[in-house]
């Protein structure tokens, strides 16, 4: 089975809630939850993303309690974090992932260049890239953006579901377009350049699409999405239109299959009994969209709720077998589970001057 990198998790979000005590140890295996690293290494799973996602609302409780906070939301838009609050959580959960490296005994490694991840890679040891989901933690005259690159980040999400400075994210609504709101603001143009000049991967997840075309406009990097699927087949607010997958296979970028249930389903519903021959609809679709060379995978894990079949990351190989079973074979899937963001994040990663 080929190793498999992974376009998002919010296992950071679970673990290590900001300004609360751990509710676990990602070097430890647990029993809750979606993730940790012993639980990666059985499934196959060589790295991935790690979101740093500030919430406005606290939700204390168990992992099921989390999970149902975000479906309660339906269909309605988050409101605008406080920026101050933003910063200083994302800080602090940053040195939580600083301190996994460092207790790992060399067995995971913050990722900040391509030489970084194909050692990880090629050596065993488990990457990890730092990813801002929203970028709340950013002042609009980017001043932090250096010191956010030198600290290790090397992903941005413009937003998450909801406003800020930078442009407008899509609302958990279903069903719907994501042509919800407005483009982004004279701010998120100007962070898209910056992105571009720095070698900061962008990720337009939960951006609306009218924010999707401005950054298609101005970027000069890869267009890329870390976790979404097809609003052909499931017309959730989140998920990306014909349209947009061919600006993306044209980008050469990449869209990273969620597992998310309710982004999958034809009818929407929250069912963790959904088939694994869904996913591999969206999977089929996506390809055929786009070709394989654009598809990748993007979780959710600890984000979502995600078919029971799956289960936690250990279900990986399940996913692989589904999406066998579906006609990804040879170089094709092992594009998808991990070449193709190994290619879209070096490209991101390359600083383009006058961009």
């Amino acid at each position: 089975m080929p190793t498999i990198f992974d376009g998002h998790n919010d296992c950071l979000t679970r673990l290590y809630p900001p300004g609360a005590p751990a509710r676990g140890n990602f070097l430890e295996r647990g029993q809750d939850g979606h993730l940790d690293l012993p639980r990666a290494r059985e499934a196959g799973l060589a790295g991935g993303l790690f979101a740093i996602f500030i919430e406005e609302n606290r939700h204390p409780g168990d992992e099921q309690a989390f999970l149902q906070s975000r479906s309660d939301r339906f269909p309605l838009m988050d409101p605008p974090l406080d920026p101050a609050r933003a910063l200083q959580e994302t800080l602090e959960v940053a040195g939580r992932l600083f301190e996994i490296e460092r207790e790992s005994g060399g067995a995971v490694r913050l990722v900040r260049g391509i030489e970084d991840l194909q050692w990880c890679l090629d050596h065993g040891v488990f990457a990890a890239v730092m990813h801002l989901e929203g970028a709340e933690a950013l002042d609009p005259d980017l001043r932090r953006m250096e010191f956010l690159l030198g600290a290790g980040v090397r992903s941005l999400g413009l937003t998450w579901s909801r406003p800020n400075a930078f442009g407008t994210g899509v609302p958990f609504g279903f069903p719907g377009s994501p042509d919800t709101g407005p483009g982004l603001t004279l701010a998120g143009r100007r962070l898209v350049r910056e992105c571009n000049r720095l070698g900061m991967m962008l990720d337009l997840a939960h951006l609306n699409e009218q924010g999707f075309w401005d950054v298609a406009r101005i970027s000069q990097a890869p267009l890329v999405v870390s976790h979404s699927a097809a609003h052909a087949l499931c017309p959730s607010c989140r998920n990306l239109t014909d349209r947009q997958l061919e600006a993306i296979r044209d980008s050469d970028g990449v869209v990273g299959l969620n597992f998310c249930v309710s982004d999958l389903r034809s009818d929407g519903r929250r069912d963790p009994d959904t088939p694994l021959e869904v996913l591999a609809r969206h999977a089929e679709y996506l390809a055929e969209r786009m070709g394989p060379r654009h598809l990748a995978l993007g979780s959710d894990f600890d984000g979502a709720l995600i078919p029971r079949e799956i289960g936690d990351v250990t279900g990986l190989p399940r996913v692989i077998q589904a999406l066998e079973k579906a006609g990804f074979q040879g170089e094709d899937l092992q594009a998808v589970c991990q070449g193709n963001w190994v290619r879209v994040l070096g490209e991101s990663w390359r600083p383009r001057s006058g961009s």
